[in-house]
């Protein structure tokens, strides 16, 4: 509400009405996406994975064209959260050379998938052949089922 409206134009007024308005403008920012989160949200989404289940591993294929090993990071974060990130950089440019045209993107990318309970998380496996990344997670064996327990029946 403008308290100038009201007939209070004072300047006392006016510096209250101002500190006001500026309260609410910080709880919009507050409120708003940090940096990192919009960062890694553009990154995931601009990563597309295929997962197969097979019946003694689960596999995710992700294409990453043009990138070298140690460009990639495969990690198990949570115990249960599968994250493949890295960074796709710029090539360094040769002395005499400059860009007529850039299309190809240079970004972070980020995939996290939560594995299932029956992942087993320490035996995991990543291969990256022809710019796809393929990384297989082994399921770990069912559980035997239980057998009855048998109580001897004494005779008082």
């Amino acid at each position: 509400m403008d308290v100038r409206l009201l007939g209070l134009d004072a300047p006392l007024v006016n510096a209250l009405h101002h500190l006001i308005d500026a309260a609410d403008d910080g709880d919009k920012i507050a409120n708003a996406p940090t940096r990192t989160y919009v960062r890694d949200a553009k990154a995931m989404a601009a990563t597309p994975a295929d997962v197969k289940e097979y019946p003694n591993s689960y596999v995710f294929v992700v294409d990453m064209p043009g990138l070298k090993s140690g460009d990639i990071k495969v990690q198990v974060e949570d115990d249960n959260v599968l994250v493949v990130s890295g960074e796709r950089k710029r090539e360094e440019e040769k002395e005499g050379a400059r860009y007529v045209r850039m299309e190809r993107r240079v970004s972070k990318f980020m995939r996290k998938f939560v594995l299932p309970e029956n992942a087993n998380t320490d035996a995991i496996s990543a291969v990256c052949q022809d710019g796809v990344l393929t990384v297989t997670v082994h399921k770990l064996p069912p559980p035997e089922p239980k057998k009855p327990k048998v109580v001897e029946v004494k005779i008082a």
